[in-house]
């Protein structure tokens, strides 16, 4: 069986965490298109440690990052140039909509694996352990194991943060993202619908395009009619209906509103109860939800701690602050600086 305790012979930990670097970024633009299954991203490396390929998942039904990673290798013809396999989260090791990718990679010249997270999905788990049983065996390593590769470790975790939330604790995770003027209003101006920069619409239409979902209250629809749509930056093309629920307690909703919304793309869900929403999405397959709403519902979801991040947008005299908090490996903080990365 192959060291599994030694550093790579054939690749420099550089090659590694380039690879990994490319990885993310790739898998970071699927946030919003592979519910219920995470985003995951695979980097295939040769001897030398140079990248052959970066393969995705692009959405729930179709083929893994790792199947991709290969298949685009193989349509390149440096298939059997790979030697190492950079996977965010470890290979499923089961049959579902798609074959194992721990025996695809069994299957293909890749001599070595390293895993950015071990998977939480009990139903799909043990692909490492498959990777490492002879005959054939991989020399399997997880990033968890190598300190000096912790920031790697971190991110592929603040990766995979959506899909442990709604497997491990049977909820969505939840982003709040609000602006404010000068003043610490949230309302805009006479005339307009926001009072932020384009760099932070840009931002806040990224966040959209990530979540699942999106919660506000009877009293933003009432009063704004939001459309809640994608706009400053590309849409995922054939995703499913996003998720749109609003806190009503009374029956207020409009109608022709809900079928504006069904128009745009949105399932839009009421309910009246806010604790019973996270429960709800989750059994909707959403991993990532965000609430845009007015003072009085964020009020409420502060007062029960029902968020994960909170995005603060503040409108200044020369620019926007922004500040971010964050309870765990934040997949918004990674968003963020992902963005920050495409536009150097």
């Amino acid at each position: 069986m192959p060291d599994q305790t030694t550093f790579s012979d054939t690749v420099a930990p550089s090659a590694i965490r380039d690879g990994f670097r490319a990885a993310i970024s790739q898998a970071v633009e699927t946030f919003g298109a592979t519910a219920p299954n995470p985003s995951v991203g695979c980097a295939l490396l040769d001897a030398e440690g140079r990248v052959l390929t970066v393969g995705v998942h692009p959405r729930a039904g179709q083929p893994h990052a790792e199947a991709m990673a290969l298949a685009q290798a193989r349509a390149a013809g440096v298939l059997d140039q790979a030697r190492v396999a950079l996977v965010t989260l470890e290979p499923c090791n089961h049959t579902g909509r798609t074959p194992p990718c721990s025996e695809a990679l069994r299957n293909s010249p890749v001599q070595e694996v390293w895993i950015g997270a071990a998977d939480p999905n009990p139903q799909a788990s043990g692909g490492a352990d498959r990777l490492r049983e002879e005959p054939g065996a991989k020399r399997v390593v997880m990033l968890a194991d190598r300190p000096h590769m912790a920031d790697l470790a971190r991110e592929c975790r603040a990766l995979l943060a959506p899909f442990v939330s709604r497997v491990v604790r049977r909820r969505p995770w939840i982003s709040v993202k609000q602006a404010l003027d000068e003043h610490g209003s949230m309302v805009p101006p006479p005339g307009q619908k926001t009072f932020t920069s384009p760099d932070s619409l840009v931002l806040a239409h990224r966040l959209r395009r990530a979540t699942d979902a999106i919660i506000t209250g009877i009293g933003t629809v009432l009063a704004d009619r939001p459309r809640f749509t994608v706009r400053h930056v590309p849409d995922h093309e054939g995703r499913k209906p996003r998720l749109l629920v609003v806190c009503d307690r009374h029956g207020r909703l409009p109608a022709d509103w809900v079928a504006e919304m069904t128009e745009n793309g949105f399932e839009v869900l009421t309910s009246s109860d806010l604790l019973s929403v996270p429960a709800l999405l989750a059994e909707r397959g959403a991993n990532w939800a965000m609430i845009e709403a007015g003072p009085a519902l964020l009020a409420s979801v502060a007062e029960a701690g029902l968020w994960d991040d909170w995005l603060t947008i503040h409108k200044t005299a020369a620019t926007d602050r922004i500040d971010l908090k964050s309870r765990d490996e934040s997949p918004l903080r990674l968003l963020r600086e992902n963005a920050c990365s495409l536009e150097s």
